[in-house]
This record gives structure tokens, sequence and C-alpha cells, in this order.
């Protein structure tokens, strides 16, 4: 099975097993709504990719790592979304949740996927105990404080943000919990795994930076214009086009150099590359930079 059918199966059996007769229905569909259907999976394919290049002998443990980490990062978008931060109306060329469901669903909503992250790491670890551990501290280090995405988003209430470290909170927080969680549920050492999340994060918030002034909205799926209109950080407005793409290279190319010595080190490091450059609007390219 492919990496994302994998990642689309663990994602609909943890919705289905919190989503049964006796739940909210209303609140279901809005956790359901906000899951699917699918974005890019961007971070729970990373998390994959790492498991299988660090030899991961368990896939269901690193399914539910993968899913996990989806988890987390659907419950920030429904957060992000709400009247309180952005006030998004679309979010992957539809409603956003609390447009589609209201604002107080959406709250619940996003509070319970967060916790659904957890209990899906318990769930897919029943033949991998001794995981379990490092997979739920990777989890919660990458989304609490002091330096998770709940205060990457904080950045945005203060008077004043360092754009290097709202990037590395509010995005590279995530991918550096799916390079993370994929060595961790491989049952290796993690933390070494973390400046390939970091870099790569990095480098995906400066292509949705230069996405947000330079494409159009039917092609990103959510409003454009949002980071001048908020007063919000962002790199391609801070260092021009040019240098925000010559930025997202040098970024891509320090990740695939991160990357440890492991069983599928050149396969990732190519894939890393690839992918990177994937992230740029459709009719720009990284060669022009």
């Amino acid at each position: 099975m492919d990496a994302v059918s994998r990642i689309e199966r663990t994602l609909a059996a943890s919705l289905d097993r919190v989503g049964g007769k006796d739940a909210p229905p209303l609140l279901a569909a809005a956790m359901h709504h906000a899951v699917f259907p699918r974005g890019a999976r961007i971070r729970p394919r990373l998390c994959l990719a790492v498991a299988a290049a660090c030899g991961g002998d368990d896939p269901a443990v690193a399914d539910a790592a993968a899913a996990a980490i989806e988890l987390m990062h659907c419950a920030s978008l429904v957060h992000d979304d709400l009247p309180a931060f952005d006030n998004a109306d679309m979010r992957r060329g539809r409603p956003s949740v609390h447009r589609a469901f209201g604002e107080p669903l959406a709250v619940l909503a996003g509070d319970a996927l967060i916790v659904l992250a957890f209990q899906t790491l318990v769930w897919g670890s029943a033949n991998s105990i001794a995981r379990l551990g490092p997979l739920v501290h990777v989890l919660a280090k990458s989304t609490g404080m002091p330096a998770g995405i709940c205060a990457g988003q904080a950045w945005e209430c203060e008077p004043k943000a360092d754009l290097g470290q709202y990037q590395q909170q509010k995005t590279g927080a995530l991918f550096a919990a799916a390079t993370e969680a994929g060595a961790a549920a491989a049952g290796v050492e993690a933390e070494v795994w973390r400046e390939l999340g970091m870099r790569l994060g990095e480098a995906y918030q400066v292509a949705d930076d230069i996405a947000d002034v330079y494409s159009g909205e039917a092609e990103i799926g959510k409003p454009i214009g949002q980071d001048a209109a908020l007063g919000r950080p962002n790199a391609a407005l801070a260092m021009g086009m040019a240098g925000a793409m010559k930025h997202l290279e040098a970024l891509a190319e320090a990740a695939a150099a991160s990357i440890p010595a492991c069983p599928g080190q050149a396969a990732l490091q190519k894939l890393t590359l690839s992918e990177a450059r994937r992230l740029l609007p459709k009719d720009m390219s990284l060669s022009a930079a």
C-alpha cells in the first residue's frame, strides 16, 4: 500500500473510533470536515519516509505516528482559521470549519482532534509499546510551550516577532515532529532527525509566504494576501521574491545535507530536494531565482 493510502486509512479509522452512535453528530461531522478531503499530507508522508529510511519494522506504529502528526496539523488549521486569528472563510477550496459548522463547534473540533492525535498513537503502538513514550514526547513538545505550534501562533499576538523564530515554531515544529516521530516509530534515536524537520518546515513556510504574495486563491485553496493585511511576518515581503526563492533553495539543500546516516539516506536526500522544489507555485521555479 502506498504512503498516502496508509495515511488515509489510519485517519479514517481513528475518526471512526470516536464518531460512533454515542458521539455528538455535528462535532463528529466537523472533525471529519477538518480532515477530509485530504490536503497534501506533506507532514505524514515525511514521517513515513523517515521511518522507512531508518528501516522501520512496525508499519502500524509508523502509520499511527504519521496520522497523529496530520491530526495535530488539521487541528491547528481549524484554530488558525477562527475569527480570533485569521477569520478565514476558505480552507482546501471549501468553507473552513467555523464557516461550515459555526465557531463553537470549530473550537471543539480542533480540541478534539488534538486529543485524537494522542489517542491514535496509543492505538497504533500495541505491538511496540516501548516506542509510545518517545512518540508522545515528540508530539507534545512540538505542540505546546515553549516552542511548539501553540507558541508559534502566539507570536502573532505579540507586538514584535522575530521572523525566524516565528517560522520555526509555527511551521517548523510539526515538520520536526514528523521527522523525529518517523525515527521514533522505527525505534531509533529521534533527536538527530530534528534538524531535517526544522529546515523543511522553514522551507515550507517560505514557500507558503511566496504563495500568499504570488498565487491566486483558487490555486492554493485559501485566502491570499493575509500576511500583508494582518501585519504578519512574511519572507517574500521581507526579502523580496528573488531573495525568498534563493532562501528556499538554500534551506532545501541544507535539509538534504542534514539527513543522518541511515539505510535509506541517499533516497531520502533525493526525495527531500524534489519535494522542496514542488512547494513553489506551479509557474515558478527555483532555477529562475
